[in-house]
């Protein structure tokens, strides 16, 4: 796999950001799936970035392994599975130039979203708890992390409804991606978007996710969290924009 000076620190510096995610500061995700989006075609990037969120996975089932409510995994999990099934044929009958876009619709909407229930007054309370509002969010966060590694924010929304405790939080979200972003190899092998060549990349860049993911544990509590947010949405928004305008 022939990549440029720029793609190479680019590749690194997502790695980075997607261990930082994963342990602790929720967002910086969706800015490196749009920023690996960017620098590689929309199809390969989505089976690139895999390995790389496995990775940082483990990293934070191991911190957060005695912190998962797993009743809502249980009510979550066969959904999202579907969601996963349906997200794999539909990637089966488009091409790059019709996927990136997609992606950056995906990103954008997303992050309207968590704008919307982050500055409206009881946006929390406001949403439902049924089950059919966790069916809703299983099948949409299937079918947008096969699609596009971008389910984070639908996950934010489900735990927040629920009103965990930050690591319940976190130890949730992270067995739940763990599980789905394993279920989801055979379909992008399938696809034939994860190849020999990437799974090299992922291992040559594992110090780096390795590294994020300690700064996520540890800088959790010292960062204002607002502001930090705000950046790398707007950060997120800028590379989305570029992959829907492209």
């Amino acid at each position: 796999m022939e990549l440029s000076a720029v793609q190479w620190i680019v590749i690194i510096f997502c790695a980075l950001m997607f261990g930082v995610a994963k342990t602790g500061i929720p967002g910086i995700g969706i800015l490196a799936v749009s920023l690996m989006a960017a620098i590689l075609p929309a199809r390969i990037s989505t089976g690139f970035v895999l390995p790389m969120l496995i990775m940082a996975d483990l990293f934070a089932v191991i911190y957060y392994r005695r912190k998962a409510v797993w009743s809502h995994l249980v009510r979550l999990i066969p959904w999202a599975v579907i969601g996963i099934v349906i997200g794999w044929l539909i990637m089966d009958k488009i091409s790059d130039a019709q996927l990136q876009p997609v992606i950056g619709a995906i990103v954008l909407s997303l992050l309207l979203v968590n704008a919307w229930r982050r500055h409206r007054r009881n946006a929390d309370e406001a949403i439902p708890r049924q089950w059919w509002f966790a069916a809703g969010i299983g099948l949409l966060a299937g079918i947008t992390t096969m699609m596009a590694n971008a389910a984070g924010p639908i996950m934010v929304i489900y735990l927040v409804a629920m009103r965990l405790p930050k690591t319940a939080f976190v130890g949730t979200g992270a067995w739940y991606f763990f599980m789905l972003n394993w279920f989801k190899v055979p379909f992008s092998a399938n696809l034939d978007l994860i190849t020999r060549e990437s799974l090299t990349v992922n291992l040559m860049v594992m110090p780096a996710i390795a590294f994020g993911a300690v700064i996520g544990i540890v800088v959790l509590q010292r960062i204002p969290q607002r502001y930090f947010t705000v950046t790398v949405e707007i950060l997120a928004a800028l590379a989305a924009l570029r992959l829907l305008l492209s």
